[in-house]
């Protein structure tokens, strides 16, 4: 059975990321896979700083969300746009995740081998679009699969009901895809890899 971590890169309460993440968890489900949909609140992490993982090593929160990723086959990832690019938050998250706890740990760990699907909601017309861009070079760089799948909901602020799902039905629909996607993409190479032992 594929293994997907899901989270947004928002904490904000009523943050469009955390609802649309939401929906493509739902597709992943249906499609099979076994689906960890966390919130990064969960995992409060200190700014990546040397100097401090020099003094008090990896901080616990950072080391428990690496090894939930490290638990898993595949990401779903949601998040904003902010400037163009990634919010601060996934960001530090993603730099804690690629530190290595010991000498001998292959780097990138958490990362290669992975494979990903993005999407994006903002009130904004290209609805996160340019985050994305960056997201995906970025996870492409840590050794991450990123599949061309995606999609960015625009006039996010219109978006979704008062329940937190897409008004539209051909979102909702193209979201859960994202999913399934992930989901039957990860069940055919986790059975090679089956095979191959």
């Amino acid at each position: 059975m594929a293994r997907i971590l899901a989270f947004a890169g928002s904490t904000r309460e009523d943050s469009f990321n955390r609802k649309l993440i939401r929906t493509a968890v739902s597709g992943a489900e249906e499609a099979g896979a076994r689906v960890t949909l966390v919130e990064l609140s969960d995992y409060s992490m200190p700014i990546m700083n040397e100097d401090l993982e020099e003094r008090e090593g990896i901080p616990e929160r950072a080391l428990a969300f690496k090894r939930l990723m490290m638990e898993n086959d595949g990401l779903l990832i949601s998040s904003p746009e902010y400037n163009s690019s990634v919010t601060p938050l996934l960001k530090n998250t993603l730099d804690w995740a690629s530190r290595s706890e010991t000498d001998d740990e292959r780097p990138l760990s958490a990362f290669r081998g992975k494979t990903a699907v993005l999407m994006s909601a903002s009130p904004g017309s290209l609805g996160g679009l340019r985050g994305l861009v960056v997201l995906r070079m970025m996870l492409g760089n840590l050794g991450v699969t990123v599949l061309p799948d995606t999609r960015s909901i625009s006039s996010a602020d219109r978006a979704f009901d008062g329940n937190g799902d897409l008004v539209s039905s051909r979102d909702r629909k193209a979201v859960k895809r994202l999913g399934r996607v992930l989901a039957k993409t990860l069940e055919r190479s986790v059975g090679c890899d089956e095979e191959e032992d």
